[in-house]
């Protein structure tokens, strides 16, 4: 493919989408951001929205086999995430889902099945629900925090607001050893077999990430009501959970998502905690070859 450039400020060049598939390009929205993405292979396009704290990187195990079997990948580092820029601001998930708008339309991406794991999940709720699904073809929510984890009056299986100022303060007092303490949870390590290298480098990919973006948008998770929007979803979607889930349990989260919406296909992994797309990466492929097959 022809590669064009065009220059956006002294030393400063942006690469367009026409430039080679497979090499790190970058697009800007609306308000000016710009952010990175990475465009693989041919065919029915699967976009994938990394978790909170992760970049596109994540979704490294799993990218090669979907190429393998002709599907076009993109993945894309949110705002203050990855290789993107770090603005003061937008870290709401209506920011969130604009963003990703700005890329289906910057790619002109048509018949997508979109893949969100954690916070990427709660994306994609937004992104239906403010830009509709005439670019998608279907959805899939890994391990998601949808559809509502703040405990309120009609919501009272939730979590008191009091520890969401408790994970902010850990934040602020010692981050890195927050993220540290959240390996064995995020990877049920007395259940399956994680390298103490693949833990250093995914504790490392979050330590990487804005603190300030971190923050913002775990806030911002927390109080986001998706009830209504996943109601009103009518693509095909699958919901994949891990039944040991301490980020993320799937009673909270899981279930109730693939209960609201209407015909979803729902798969809990019985030994899987938040980080499956490593720990059960195979059986995450399996399924995402499945259902992307089906749509």
């Amino acid at each position: 493919m022809t590669s064009h450039v065009m220059e956006d400020a002294p030393g400063r060049i942006l690469r367009s989408a026409h430039r080679a598939k497979g090499v790190e390009m970058f697009f800007e929205t609306g308000d000016g951001t710009r952010l990175a993405y990475e465009d693989y292979g041919q065919g029915r396009p699967i976009v994938f929205a990394a978790s909170w704290t992760l970049s596109g990187e994540m979704w490294e195990y799993q990218l090669p086999v979907l190429v393998e079997h002709g599907y076009r990948c993109i993945t894309v580092d949110r705002r203050g995430h990855g290789r993107s820029d770090r603005p003061s601001g937008g870290y709401d998930l209506d920011t969130g889902a604009d963003d990703l708008a700005a890329l289906l339309d910057h790619l002109d991406v048509r018949d997508a099945v979109l893949v969100g794991h954690s916070a990427g999940g709660a994306e994609i709720s937004r992104y239906l629900a403010r830009h509709g699904e005439h670019r998608v073809a279907g959805a899939v929510f890994v391990s998601t925090v949808l559809p509502f984890l703040k405990a309120t009056a009609d919501n009272p299986d939730g979590v008191p607001e009091a520890a969401l100022h408790a994970t902010l303060r850990a934040f602020r007092t010692d981050r890195a050893q927050w993220f540290a303490r959240q390996a064995q949870v995020w990877f049920a390590t007395h259940l399956n077999d994680v390298s103490a290298a693949t833990i250093d480098h995914t504790v490392a990919q979050c330590l990487a990430t804005s603190p300030w973006a971190g923050a913002a948008l775990f806030e911002s998770l927390f109080h986001q009501d998706h009830r209504e929007d996943l109601r009103k979803i009518s693509v095909p979607a699958l919901v994949v959970h891990g039944t040991v889930d301490s980020s993320a349990p799937v009673a909270l989260t899981g279930r109730r998502t693939a209960d609201l919406i209407p015909g979803a296909t729902f798969k809990e992994y019985p030994t899987a905690s938040h980080g499956l797309f490593i720990t059960h990466k195979e059986q995450l492929n399996a399924d995402l070859l499945e259902f992307v097959g089906s749509c």
